[in-house]
């Protein structure tokens, strides 16, 4: 049990580098025309997931579970509005980017999102509804930006 509760503390405070750090290493590998495509696509798609999840947390007040529950979390976190969670926001975000340039990328990076997402409940920082929605305001955000991408900015 305790393996599991150091795993679970680490996915949720350092796992969201992986990522990251996935998406960069594809993205560099990738010639520049098509990099030049990638940044056109991503950045603000993930701006625009970040913008509705700003506005989704002032529209909803998610108490973090160790306020609720009267304890300590496994990590040490700020006694604030708990929805939507921002590393699962990022994670799934990255993932939802991925999945446009390579469904084998974006699908490992949704597993990483769902462990971090798992992860954020377990070591008792967010409800189960701060991640799904997380996750779902990543995947609109990121569709609703493909939309636009699609039929303005894509040559």
């Amino acid at each position: 049990m305790l393996h599991m509760t150091t795993f679970f503390i680490f996915a949720a405070k350092y796992l969201i580098a992986l990522p990251v750090l996935i998406l960069g290493v594809y993205f560099l590998m990738k010639p520049w025309r098509e990099q030049k495509n990638m940044m056109l696509f991503a950045i603000p798609a993930a701006l625009f997931a970040y913008v509705l999840a700003l506005i989704a947390g002032h529209l909803y007040f998610d108490p973090r579970p160790f306020v609720v529950g009267h304890f300590t979390p496994l990590i040490p976190h700020a006694a604030d509005n708990g929805f939507p969670s921002d590393h699962t926001l990022l994670a799934s975000a990255l993932a939802a980017i991925g999945m446009y340039w390579n469904r084998r990328l974006g699908l490992s990076l949704w597993t990483i999102a769902a462990i971090i997402a798992v992860a954020r409940v377990y070591v008792g920082v967010h409800h189960t509804i701060d991640v799904v929605g997380s996750m779902l305001i990543a995947l609109a955000g990121t569709a609703a930006w493909h939309a636009a991408y699609r039929r303005f900015l894509q040559k």
